[in-house]
């Protein structure tokens, strides 16, 4: 009788697939039931929100992941959108748990606290959504004859969203860094009605100019491992298996950037093949250049660019697109600049230090909330309006922040090489020449060797690194100003105008702007900071130059040798103060590796097919005083 009964109980009962039992009724398991759920619902009912995964339909009929989250009983609230290729579904499981500002970047809890829906979509082609990717899609126009990109992909969400989302009060914000900066831009063209306000940050404008893949025509040579990345898995790629050695040794011996990409079978990879076969200003990035195609059309959502000082990825981008709008006839809506004391994307982090330097308090989040956030309220809830400035900026070395109603504020003012490798605002009488040997086999190296460009403590602060590193090598010319006997602030972008020659028939300059600390400081900029701050160089602005293109972007051509030529660039846009008793440097070199790759200091057509035999010494003059004075404009503010 006894066994009869548990025999009965145990039929009331069986263990369900989750773990626990099962109530009579359940289905029954046996040994064999294979242990997979179909799903697991990570929202239980007592989480503090509102997860919904919507599939999208775009106008072409391709369906697009999107994941939307709200606190549960939000009203008439406005949504916030980001359109990304890096995971929408990662994006937003940042912790396991039931309350939402957990579950979210941390740069979305205020939004998500105060009501506002917040929605992630994965772009077309990439992650859980359907399509073709094509790496920062064209605009529907001369490059692309399909109807459909990123501003009618943008257009067809929000007009789903503001549909389809009954909590929502019919205004819709973009924001995003990065890629996402470029599609909030994109966005922004031919914008949906209900498009009320846009943050794009460290966007992808101009590719070519000075974003991801060149700077002023040399190539970039982690674009690479990007490039793979992306291709791989609908943007899940692992990048190119090339080992942890220096990735200084990796790609010199390899040889130019094509024998790299061809040795690792990236020459298969399209968005490689564009990047090898236009290795100049050619249509094919002239007419995706976003600054560009916004100067076109009047701006008619009030836009807030945001970049950070010293961004190791997309400098570029934000600055480039507030020069072209700021005073275009067609704008006609709010346009704001922002120029925080961050690396690449990072005002939404902590924003109290970056390498060695340390700020007052934590930068970003004061940023967000002082600013950021009042000026979404103020388009999508109908708050009151923060009156936002023209230009707002972290002033480096004073360590504050400053509002503009313009940029840049500063008027150019020349700072001057001089003999025995000094700088100043005299312009000197004397002319004359420095000289170096710039070897290709022997490179300036970017960082202290070994160098991993995938390790993002090496990465993400390396614009801020310490310049005594390179500063003694005989193929880098060192300028060093006197100790100021007052401080000099500069609101803009420093500007490179450079007298120089060369014995090869190519070549690549690269210009450091450099703040040097006196060496009688006592303190480390960080605690436990080797050597400490005391003569530090801190670089200001670093930016490279290619010398085939001092006669036109689109236009390459072999340099004469030793005619001297006029090369103009511009230095990344800061807002900084070189203190009393800090000196102001300039330092100038041929090589930058492997940041960019070499150049072979012979002219081929095209450098990713150089040869071996292309790579040739070649020795560099600089110019100073007289009638090819060489110099750096700083735009100085009193």
């Amino acid at each position: 009788m006894k066994c009869a009964a548990l025999l009965y109980a145990a039929s009331l009962f069986v263990l369900s697939p989750l773990g626990g039992v099962a109530a009579e009724g359940a289905a029954r398991v046996t040994p064999m039931t294979p242990d997979v759920v179909e799903s697991y619902d990570a929202v239980r009912p007592s989480a503090d929100f509102i997860k919904r995964v919507e599939m999208v339909p775009m106008r072409d009929g391709v369906k697009l992941y999107t994941v939307i989250f709200m606190k549960k009983g939000v009203k008439n609230a406005p949504i916030l959108l980001s359109r990304t290729p890096y995971d929408a579904k990662g994006s937003t499981a940042r912790a396991a748990s039931q309350k939402l500002v957990n579950v979210l970047p941390a740069m979305d809890a205020p939004f998500v606290d105060d009501g506002y829906i917040r929605v992630y979509q994965d772009i077309r082609g990439l992650r859980h959504s359907e399509g073709q990717w094509i790496m920062n899609r064209p605009l529907a126009g001369p490059l692309n004859d399909t109807g459909i990109d990123e501003s009618t992909d943008a257009y067809d969400t929000i007009d789903w969203l503001v549909k389809n989302v009954p909590q929502g009060n019919g205004k819709v914000g973009i924001i995003g860094s990065s890629y996402l900066g470029f599609t909030s831009l994109m966005a922004e063209i031919n914008p949906h009605p209900a498009l009320k306000a846009a943050a794009p940050q460290s966007p992808m404008v101009d590719g070519w100019r000075g974003d991801d893949w060149f700077h002023n025509g040399a190539f970039r040579l982690p674009s690479f491992d990007y490039a793979l990345e992306m291709s791989e898995d609908k943007g899940d790629g692992s990048g190119i298996p090339h080992g942890a050695g220096d990735d200084y040794t990796l790609y010199l011996n390899a040889g130019s950037a094509g024998d790299f990409a061809r040795a690792w079978g990236l020459d298969a990879v399209p968005f490689v093949q564009k990047l090898m076969q236009n290795p100049a200003y050619t249509p094919f990035w002239s007419l995706q250049a976003v600054d560009q195609l916004m100067a076109k059309r009047p701006l008619t959502v009030p836009t807030m660019l945001i970049v950070g000082q010293w961004d190791q990825e997309d400098s570029y981008g934000a600055p480039a697109m507030y020069k072209a709008l700021a005073d275009s006839k067609r704008r006609k809506a709010p346009l704001s600049l922002v120029i925080g004391p961050w690396r690449h994307s990072g005002v939404n982090h902590y924003g109290y230090e970056l390498g060695a330097l340390i700020f007052t308090g934590d930068t970003a989040a004061e940023f967000r909330t002082r600013w950021l956030k009042p000026f979404f309220d103020h388009y999508l809830k109908g708050a009151a309006d923060p009156r936002i400035p023209a230009a707002i900026s972290y002033a480096t070395g004073a360590n504050r922040w400053d509002e503009s109603p313009r940029w840049p504020m500063g008027t150019p003012t020349p700072l001057y090489l001089t003999a025995d490798f000094g700088t100043s605002f005299d312009k000197p009488a004397q002319a004359g020449h420095d000289d170096y040997v710039s070897d290709p086999a022997k490179p300036v190296p970017f960082i202290p060797r070994p160098i991993h460009m995938g390790d993002p403590m090496q990465w993400k602060p390396w614009l801020v690194q310490d310049q005594r590193f390179v500063s003694s090598r005989p193929d880098v010319l060192a300028y060093e100003g006197e100790p100021l006997g007052k401080a000099v602030h500069i609101m803009g972008a420093p500007a490179v105008e450079l007298y120089a020659a060369t014995s090869g028939s190519d070549s690549d300059w690269v210009v450091k702007l450099i703040d040097i600390y006196p060496d009688d400081i006592p303190e480390p900029v960080k605690e436990g900071s080797k050597p400490g701050v005391a003569g530090f160089e801190l670089p200001v602005g670093i930016e490279i130059f290619r010398g085939r293109y001092v006669h036109g972007y689109a236009t390459p051509q072999a340099l004469a040798p030793g005619k001297v030529e006029h090369y103009r660039f511009e230095l990344p846009n800061v807002d900084h103060v070189f203190l009393p008793g800090h000196r102001i440097g300039v330092q100038i070199q041929s090589s930058l590796f492997p940041l960019y790759d070499r150049n072979p200091q012979t002219y081929v057509s095209n450098i990713f097919d150089a040869g071996r035999g292309d790579y040739r010494a070649a020795t560099q003059s600089v110019y100073r005083g007289g009638e090819q004075a060489s110099r750096v404009w700083l735009p100085v503010v009193p």
